[in-house]
């Protein structure tokens, strides 16, 4: 196996890339398959150029890599995995939405891996190579960062709190089964939502780390005070141009559901994952 990134992974032969610059090595004949997992995400933009970059990273980078295999030297790839997000969709609230879910985003993230997506399917009918997109929600597993992360950081420094009864229910799945799975996905070609199929309420998350973490289930309050306190944070983001903890977007992310639903994988792939909240404990995020 050959890892291509910016920096040099103990164990495997890396080629070194950086998706921003034009500038590469030269890739190793006889490739076979891609699966580009690189890109820019887990940043909230504070200017154009946070928002630009999105799109220099996760769209033209992917534009490059593409280029790059269109060289006569790379005939034999005949698989790429793009591994894309849910993001894609543009989704505030929705219950098990499929593959075919028309793709709506219009924050910077979401775009750039719709855009993505687009330029690895356009290359894919042009070349005739099979392509396989994979579109994840909330990823878990060992050192996670995004939003998963910030949970765990502030209940283990006592600073999180609920939101009303915490019903509302979120896709996740687990790294370790997308790693699992994704050669299989490779070998079949098509788009495919991963998830781990239970959907945890956001109560069930905070219970399952407050129980990993040693601690007393969080705070609750209600959605009211929470509204309050989430005014507070926009008027304060919008003077001091830094994103915080809690506000309108964060709040709405706490009380409304937005799950996909993973039929077409458990068919196609024979997907079968772990629930999330039985892996919690175990893993080194907590």
């Amino acid at each position: 196996m050959t890892v291509l990134g910016r920096r040099h992974v103990a164990g495997y032969h890396t080629v070194l890339v950086d998706l921003e610059s034009d500038e590469w090595s030269e890739l190793p004949d006889g490739i076979e398959q891609i699966y580009h997992v690189a890109g820019l995400a887990h940043q909230r933009p504070r200017n154009m150029t946070d928002v630009q970059r999105f799109a220099e990273v996760n769209r033209e980078g992917t534009r490059r890599l593409l280029s790059r295999l269109d060289h006569v030297r790379y005939p034999s790839v005949t698989t790429f995995v793009f591994i894309s997000s849910v993001s894609v969709y543009g989704a505030a609230q929705g219950t098990l939405l499929d593959e075919k879910t028309p793709r709506k985003a219009v924050e910077p993230y979401g775009v750039s891996k719709r855009e993505a997506e687009d330029l690895v399917m356009g290359w894919g009918e042009r070349t005739g190579r099979r392509v396989t997109i994979i579109r994840l929600p909330l990823v878990v597993g060992s050192g996670a960062i995004g939003n998963l992360g910030a949970m765990t950081w502030a209940m283990r420094h006592g600073w999180y709190f609920g939101v009303g009864s915490g019903a509302a229910r979120r896709s996740m799945v687990l790294a370790s089964d997308v790693a699992r799975v994704i050669q299989t996905a490779g070998q079949t070609g098509g788009v495919f939502h991963l998830t781990d199929g239970h959907h945890p309420s956001f109560l069930e998350v905070e219970t399952a780390l407050a129980a990993a973490l040693g601690r007393r289930s969080p705070l609750r309050i209600p959605r009211w005070a929470a509204r309050a306190l989430a005014h507070a944070g926009d008027l304060l983001q919008a003077i001091t141009n830094r994103p915080l903890p809690m506000n309108s977007l964060v709040l709405q992310r706490m009380t409304s559901s937005l799950t996909f639903c993973d039929q077409r994988a458990r068919d196609v792939l024979g997907w079968n994952p772990m629930p999330v909240v039985e892996a919690i404990g175990e893993l080194a995020i907590v």
